[in-house]
């Protein structure tokens, strides 16, 4: 209730400021009462008239800035520092409990025996990329699937990368092979076709010389009944020849 009446009272503006002057100078006990009075009369007297209040802008109240802090913990997970896992890594102080690879993205579950701790390392073409700490094995398991779904979401283009390449090469060799087909398929055509006319040709040549032969046979069969019947004419010519003998 207080602070309302306070606001209310600073809301007021100078015309509360004046009437306060005007009662302290009303009271001889105030210190500066007169000196209040004096200037709240020259205020009042003056040609212009009393000042206007001027508006009261709302002040924003200030909102606290939140501080990042070093290492972030989440479920008994934290930021490790890379420099440290690669030193470890160096000293052979960490043994792999669990590892994950994906084309050129890897993921190993370390474990630190010495300090009992669990590292989660990403790793890119075979460089630390980031790394998680764990006190426990099962917030580093956690973790490490964590990072080996990502290093599967990343591996993506590369698997599809890789599959379309086979694909490809597969779709190369069997176009190879029916190109090698086709070419078969046409030197046997254009063979069968050589062949075919070469067939042809000869058929053609032995029919004429068959239509020839058999010319030469009519012929000859021709001039061989003509030597029969000449022969036979001959005989005939020979026989009369011969004297009639009588018959016993």
């Amino acid at each position: 209730m207080k602070s309302l009446l306070n606001r209310r009272n600073v809301l007021a503006g100078p015309s509360h400021l004046v009437q306060n002057a005007r009662e302290s100078a009303s009271d001889p006990t105030l210190p500066g009462s007169s000196e209040h009075a004096t200037l709240a009369a020259s205020s009042d007297s003056s040609p212009a008239g009393p000042a206007l209040p001027r508006p009261v802008r709302p002040v924003s109240a200030l909102r606290p800035v939140p501080v990042v802090p070093a290492q972030v913990g989440v479920r008994g997970v934290q930021i490790a520092d890379i420099a440290e896992v690669e030193w470890l890594a160096e000293e052979e102080a960490l043994a792999p409990f669990r590892v994950f690879r994906s084309f050129d993205y890897s993921v190993s579950l370390l474990f630190h025996a010495k300090e009992l701790a669990y590292y989660v390392a990403l790793y890119e073409d075979g460089l630390l990329w980031r790394a998680l700490k764990a006190a426990d094995l099962d917030a580093a398991e956690t973790a490490f699937h964590h990072f080996e779904e990502q290093a599967t979401r990343l591996a993506d283009g590369e698997t599809r990368r890789a599959q379309l390449e086979a694909q490809n090469e597969q779709l190369a060799r069997m176009i190879a092979r029916s190109e090698a087909q086709a070419e078969r398929l046409r030197s046997d055509l254009q063979r069968r076709g050589t062949h075919e006319q070469a067939v042809t040709a000869r058929q053609h040549q032995v029919r004429k010389e068959v239509s020839q032969l058999e010319a030469q046979r009519v012929a000859a069969q021709a001039h061989l009944n003509k030597a029969h019947r000449q022969i036979h004419q001959l005989n005939l010519t020979s026989n009369e020849a011969i004297p009639h003998l009588p018959n016993r």
